[in-house]
């Protein structure tokens, strides 16, 4: 895979193909920064809490998800207005993966600041309301959803397992969650997750050098090797949605890896799902 953006990000997370624009959106969250780049022009805004995840509004808006809140951030003009607080009491945790589902909700986790054990929790944000979805979660990841609405994906990354959700007509889950993949033999750690027009998983692995691609039953495709080991966040994004972007971290690294937190890419011949749009009320 080649290098999209030079900027190496402690935390690189939360890409974002935002299909109006038609622009590619990240995150640095331990250095509170989101970062963009399109016709080779570089962007970057910092904030005074780290974010992590995003959705889109409109052209002009995204919903990001902060430490303590959700918020609406308009990219003409930097201006940021917080809608509902997420975990505002709690100093210890912070917002980690989310994502937008088919009806308009926002899917969005938690963690702790230093990956206490059952700290964090998975939220949904729909119609103005936040509610929890899911308790105990050490480290929220791999959150999204099939292109048929019938189904939902998330990992605890530190359980090693990437779970399957059957959703009802309004997107809550119903019936308890499967297993979809199993990781822990291998003691692979998946993180950010994508699902593609045809229904196939993309999971980032921290710590593996690589993506791998999953069929509708958990099993293996193919793996995207990159020459960085901790990848964090998959998107699909640029012309017919057939550019895979990865970002990925540069912290706690266990050896030199001299790109490690840049944004990569290839192009690939299978197409991505247009990500949805946020929907307020």
């Amino acid at each position: 895979m080649k290098i999209y953006d030079k900027r190496q990000c402690l935390l690189g997370e939360g890409l974002l193909w935002h299909p109006e624009l038609n622009q590619l959106f990240w995150f640095d969250i331990l250095a509170k920064k989101l970062l963009s780049q399109k016709n080779n022009k570089t962007y970057e805004w910092t904030f005074n809490e780290m974010p992590s995840a995003s959705g889109w509004i409109d052209k002009t808006k995204l919903l990001i998800a902060f430490e303590s809140n959700l918020s609406i951030f308009d990219i003409s003009n930097s201006q940021l207005k917080k809608i509902i607080t997420l975990e505002e009491d709690n100093i210890t945790t912070r917002s980690n993966d989310g994502r937008t589902d088919p009806w308009g909700g926002f899917w969005i986790g938690t963690m702790g600041k230093k990956a206490e054990k059952n700290a964090g929790k998975i939220y949904r944000f729909y119609k103005g309301n936040i509610q929890v979805l899911y308790n105990n979660i050490t480290v929220s990841n791999s959150i999204c959803f099939s292109p048929n609405k019938l189904f939902a994906y998330y990992t605890d990354t530190f359980t090693n397992k990437i779970m399957k959700q059957k959703l009802d007509n309004n997107g809550w889950p119903k019936s308890n969650p499967e297993i979809f993949v199993d990781l822990s033999k291998k003691h692979i750690n998946p993180d950010g997750s994508i699902v593609d027009s045809e229904g196939c998983l993309w999971n980032a692995e921290w710590g593996s050098s690589k993506c791998t691609r999953y069929d509708h039953q958990g099993n293996v495709l193919e793996e995207k090797k990159l020459p960085v080991s901790q990848i964090t966040c998959p998107a699909l994004g640029g012309e017919n949605l057939q550019t895979l972007y990865l970002t990925s971290a540069s912290t706690e690294l266990k050896k030199d890896e001299l790109n490690a937190g840049c944004v990569f890419y290839e192009k690939i011949k299978i197409k991505g799902q247009k990500e949805n749009r946020i929907i307020l009320d």
